[in-house]
């Protein structure tokens, strides 16, 4: 019996006896799959898509986003900020309850208050927990009182500077709401045994096979989830995953893999009209950037990468269009407006001219600093990447060559790449940058000079970025904070630390009976609204 066999009898039994298990004839079961098994259901740890968006189905936050990326009550009711951007205080709304389990032990299940988001806080701090997500407060809050629950509706967060973007911080699934008892009731099996407040809560972990979960029948907001369960596997292979799609075992799938790519879309990034009445495709705009990063720290004093006229050169030499239809089926818009992408209020594609297809001026940009004659012969370009954007680091290679820039390309495992990057030691690498939380000082933080890597791979450092970065991070009037984050991706462009590849965009991918799946600009998979028609 073949692999892909075993595994499909498998998840069709794991499936059954999941459905079994809750005690009801449910047929709504949202099914989609994760090629990375899902490692930790502990929000603190939520740092990788997997997990976060298994996080996004059980837990909530204080805030959320709605479908435009707007911060909008969750937990909390409402909020308010002291006029010196210090104070945030929350009212915590009453009618919110734990996932029924035996942690609360005679009471099943108890209502969220007050002192649930400090203890939560608190713990995501904790220097002995070591969680990822324990940055979001790190340096932020008030060291002696950051957080207080005033009474059980009435939460307040002290921060130790203004931080305009703190807000937006606060929507992330690190800042889930956790009850301490299934933390102490749990201890180091709390990740996985999620007990919160969203829409769906665990049924079944099946280790490194699969996942169920089902609906929350207390959830808190407006109308209950519409399914009645979500169905996780663990396929780890693409291409297998893909073929259950076809076979319509698989609900939704996200992304694009050359192997099939030409199967479903063309080359525009369209669905192909032989599939349209199979299966609905949705875009859309993706918080992320592409970009080849240049270290300039790493450059001898006479380094052509140490000239902006050459940095500028190598944005110019680049088709994006030609390179976003060929390596990435239409799915991505040119980077030729800065480093913030689309989905963000600053980016105006009209306003931030950066850099076009021009090999023209490329070539004369090397004739002013006179490459062929100073450069050519002593300093050749070696681009790192990893094997997954070999094809298109090969493309940039050769447009490159085609102006007379001599470069080599070196191929280096994902985690070895990273690693070099962090510490420095390569002067020229492809990377990318996505959005942890929708505002721009997510990717201004990137050139900010006082940073280490990351995110500064760059070690970039500019008196007048830096001042602008600090003056924005401390302006509460969205306005001019806009217009101070426009100012300061001017200065990217024109400086140009990073070659510009591409904003990324989403390719999502659902059956024909599935409705309310809506793309966001932060990839999060928000499955409350969506329903499953039943034949």
């Amino acid at each position: 019996m073949s692999r892909g066999i075993v595994l499909l009898s498998f998840y069709i039994t794991f499936f059954i006896s999941a459905c079994t298990d809750t005690n009801t004839k449910s047929t709504k079961v949202f099914h989609y799959n994760q090629p990375n098994i899902i490692t930790s259901l502990d929000p603190a740890f939520a740092k990788t898509q997997n997990n976060y968006w298994a996080i996004e189905h059980t837990y909530n936050q204080l805030l959320d986003l709605n479908d435009s990326m707007k911060i909008v009550p969750e937990i909390a009711s409402s909020y308010s900020i002291s006029s010196d951007g210090l104070t945030y205080t929350f009212k915590i709304r009453t009618d919110i309850y734990f996932h029924n389990d035996i942690c609360f032990k005679s009471e099943i299940s108890r209502r969220l208050n007050a002192e649930d988001v400090r203890y939560s806080f608190y713990r995501l701090l904790s220097p002995e927990l070591s969680a990822p997500g324990r940055w979001i407060f790190l340096g932020k809050v008030d060291s002696l009182h950051a957080f207080e629950a005033s009474n059980d509706s009435t939460f307040v967060i002290h921060l130790a500077n203004p931080f305009s973007p703190f807000l937006s911080l606060l929507t992330m699934h690190y800042c889930s709401i956790v009850a301490w008892e299934a933390v102490d009731y749990y201890a180091s099996k709390f990740a996985e045994h999620p007990v919160g407040t969203g829409p769906f809560k665990l049924k079944k972990w099946a280790n490194k096979q699969g996942l169920f979960l089902i609906k929350n029948e207390n959830y808190y907001k407006k109308g209950l989830p519409l399914l009645d369960g979500i169905r996780i596997s663990f396929i780890e292979d693409r291409n297998t995953a893909y073929l259950e799609f076809m076979k319509k075992r698989i609900d939704f799938f996200s992304g694009l893999q050359s192997s099939f790519a030409m199967q479903i879309i063309t080359r525009d990034g369209k669905i192909r009209e032989d599939r349209k009445d199979i299966f609905n495709l949705y875009r859309g705009n993706y918080l992320n950037t592409e970009y080849i990063g240049i270290n300039l720290s790493q450059l001898d004093n006479d380094h052509p990468l140490r000239n902006k006229l050459f940095r500028q050169a190598l944005n110019y030499a680049i088709d994006r269009k030609l390179m976003i239809k060929t390596f990435k089926y239409g799915v991505g818009t040119c980077a030729e407006s800065g480093f913030i992408p689309p989905g963000l209020p600053s980016f105006d594609s009209v306003k931030l001219q950066g850099y076009s297809y021009n090999p023209k001026l490329a070539r004369k940009l090397l004739s002013d600093i006179r490459y062929s004659e100073l450069y050519k012969d002593s300093h050749e370009l070696i681009l790192y990447t990893n094997k997954d954007y070999l094809d298109l680091i090969t493309f940039v290679a050769r447009l490159w060559q085609e102006i007379g820039i001599k470069v080599k390309i070196e191929l280096m495992e994902t985690g070895t790449l990273r690693e070099k990057m962090r510490s420095g030691s390569l002067t020229l690498f492809r990377a990318s940058w996505i959005a942890d939380y929708p505002d721009e000082e997510s990717y201004l933080t990137v050139f900010y000079g006082s940073n280490p890597a990351p995110p500064n791979y760059t070690r970039f450092k500019n008196a007048q970025f830096d001042k602008l970065y600090e003056n924005a991070i401390g302006e509460t009037d969205q306005v001019k904070r806009t217009l101070l984050y426009q100012e300061m991706d001017q200065l990217i462009i024109e400086e140009a630390p990073v070659i510009f590849l591409f904003y990324d965009q989403i390719a999502l991918f659902c059956q024909k009976n599935i409705t309310g799946i809506i793309p966001n600009p932060l990839n999060l998979l928000k499955l409350e609204r969506v329903d499953k028609k039943i034949d």
